[in-house]
């Protein structure tokens, strides 16, 4: 009963629209018929050719602009017992191909509003669909971690044999499946803080911050994992054997995030007998670190790409020349995140002769006298 009730309203509109551009042309045809032929009113028909392209669509538009084009040149002869001067006749002829004009261009104009609103509509669902899969991924990030800080609790518990003895073997185990627990657990935190970070900003907590400390720190807490792989880790202060204080404006729990993931970007594409190295440079207006690695360098094809989320470089291991793909390819992007919020820079080069090195740079903190 509605569907007919709203259908019997669009039908009593259109034939509304319809009985007013028919107005429209019979009143303007008595004003071209009534007056002398001198006097041409055929330029006011634009207004009703407008009007039905809005209304009907090109088909409609076509013939009400032949009909309006037919009657303003038939009034240079009809009604008749008038001289019929070239001038008359020229300005009706401007009139009409100033109707034809009116006529094509509203269509054209019909088809790019269309193209424009179809182009919008694309753009609002593609950004909706990328809503939904971001919200699915941080719901999805989220829910994933309860199981796995169960499970480390629950490993943690056998380690502290809560559940019985438990054999050095059976530790050596136990400590595997934490790390692995905990690797895993690691990986979701930053899975959703990339993505909190693109949908809602980085939230800084600023303060002021000596990245001396934060990198002596970095390296602490690394120092097993690069021993593991018998890699030597290294701090120096550039030109001085000195410590130096880097103070800048930061957040301290986000820029030792970043120094996590370049060196564990750095030990993760190192071999063997490799050398990792913390070098900080204070500098006039910015403070400086840079990690540097002597492992393979980065080919030049993975340059723009190296801070993009989930990039990965290519995997093929067939040189020495070529970084191989290990890790999630976020902590890169994250790394990037946390020092753009910063209004820092960071950026990659590679080393000679060999190695990369990745890097980023803070504004000086200003101390008041």
């Amino acid at each position: 009963m509605a569907y007919l009730k709203k259908k019997l309203i669009n039908n009593n509109l259109q034939v509304g629209k319809i009985l007013l551009i028919v107005t429209i042309f019979i009143f303007l045809a008595v004003l071209e018929y009534s007056t002398p032929n001198d006097y041409v009113f055929g330029y006011l028909y634009s207004g009703a050719i407008l009007l039905v392209n809005s209304w009907f669509g090109g088909i409609a538009t076509t013939s009400a602009t032949f009909v309006a084009v037919f009657l303003t040149i038939l009034n240079a002869w009809i009604p008749g017992g008038e001289v019929i001067r070239a001038s008359t006749v020229a300005s009706r002829i401007i009139a009409a191909i100033a109707l034809i004009v009116t006529g094509f261009l509203s269509q054209r104009l019909r088809k790019s509003q269309k193209a424009i609103a179809l182009t919008q509509t694309q753009l609002e669902s593609q950004a909706q669909l990328v809503r939904l899969r971001e919200d699915f991924a941080s719901t999805l990030t989220h829910d994933l971690k309860t199981p796995l800080l169960g499970a480390i609790e629950t490993i943690k518990a056998f380690q502290q044999e809560k559940f019985g003895v438990v054999l050095p073997s059976q530790q050596k185990v136990l400590a595997t499946m934490a790390r692995s627990h905990e690797t895993s657990l690691d990986l979701l935190e930053t899975l959703l803080d990339v993505y909190r970070n693109d949908t809602e900003g980085l939230k800084l907590d600023l303060a002021p911050i000596d990245l001396s400390i934060l990198a002596e720190m970095a390296a602490g807490t690394l120092i097993e994992l690069a021993a593991n792989r018998r890699i030597h880790l290294s701090l120096n202060y550039g030109d001085s054997d000195w410590k130096r204080s880097l103070w800048v404006h930061g957040d301290a729990l986000q820029l030792q995030r970043v120094f996590s993931n370049l060196l564990i970007n750095a030990i993760n594409h190192s071999r063997r007998g490799d050398h990792v190295e913390i070098v900080l440079e204070p500098q006039t207006s910015y403070q400086v670190v840079k990690i540097l690695d002597t492992g393979a360098g980065i080919q030049a094809e993975q340059f723009p790409h190296l801070f993009e989320r989930f990039y990965q470089g290519n995997s093929d291991s067939g040189g020495l020349s070529q970084r191989q793909a290990k890790g999630s390819g976020l902590g890169l992007y994250l790394s990037r995140q946390i020092i753009e919020a910063h209004q820092g820079i960071i950026w990659a080069e590679n080393r000679v002769p060999n190695g990369a090195i990745f890097a980023f740079k803070l504004p000086v903190l200003p101390f008041k006298s």
